[in-house]
């Protein structure tokens, strides 16, 4: 059955769809079979795991919206080695037309719940606003992911985000909880990063990763060549830190399972 997570953060420009891609696609490199579904209607997701979002034939809308059968939306040829469930400007009527629907915080997680048998990991990436698609995520996830910039704002905005997942963890899923917090465009040259780095540490403990993300080009280039950056440079430095993070998130997933 598949641990299912959304990677989270109300705030834009934190690495949100640079981690769900290279993520998925660490995952895939150890054998795993991934899904990552793009619930934002920029559809970066999409575009960064080699899918043209305007040449799609069924996106996150149809899943959610029209109860288009999982095998016809989901994407099985990426460049990362994982599935994808696509998102375009169509999305963003998905979020209108659910507001009228009876049940319509649930219909994500309905339907996964017919398919996450298919899957080791489940990853959702989702818009930077608290919406109806974010709210969908988090229904159906059982963990967030929040990646954040180690800046004196984030820091704030981190605090305003867990309240935001706790309040939705009483509403629609009692169960949903902290995966972890992931330290994106990290500097260790900035002191200030360092400084936010140390009060996550104290704050939050072990839920902080000990994989930190660094400012990399090549990170930054990939999506433009609609590959994951361990496909685009596998040497880059960027690329050896998601595949530690997904080594990092396995041990911990092995030691929550043995205990």
């Amino acid at each position: 059955m598949a641990k299912i997570i959304a990677i989270a953060n109300q705030k834009g420009g934190v690495g949100k769809t640079t981690s769900a891609v290279n993520l998925a696609a660490s995952m895939a490199a150890t054998k795993r079979k991934i899904l990552l579904i793009d619930l934002d209607p920029q559809g970066n997701a999409t575009m960064g795991s080699g899918i043209d979002k305007y040449e799609v034939e069924y996106s996150a809308y149809d899943l959610l919206v029209e109860d288009v059968p999982f095998d016809q939306v989901v994407e099985t040829e990426t460049s990362g080695g994982y599935h994808v469930v696509a998102a375009n400007g169509d999305v963003t009527a998905a979020e209108v037309k659910m507001m009228e629907m009876y049940g319509r915080e649930l219909r994500l997680k309905n339907a996964l719940d017919k398919i996450k048998d298919q899957y080791d990991f489940i990853f959702i990436d989702c818009p930077p606003s608290l919406n109806m698609l974010t709210v969908n995520a988090m229904a159906a996830a059982d963990s967030v992911i929040v990646p954040m910039q180690c800046e004196y704002y984030a820091l704030e905005g981190l605090t305003a985000l867990m309240d935001t997942i706790s309040q939705l963890a009483s509403i629609v899923n009692p169960n949903l909880k902290i995966e972890g917090i992931l330290r994106t465009m990290y500097d260790p040259r900035n002191r200030l990063a360092n400084d936010v780095s140390e009060q996550l540490k104290h704050h939050f403990g072990d839920k902080v990763y000990r994989t930190v993300i660094p400012r990399n080009v090549r990170l930054a280039e990939a999506p433009s060549f609609g590959s994951p950056v361990m496909y685009y440079d596998k040497s880059s430095s960027g690329a050896k830190a998601y595949l530690a993070l997904a080594g990092e998130m396995l041990r911990r997933s092995n030691k929550s399972a043995a205990a």
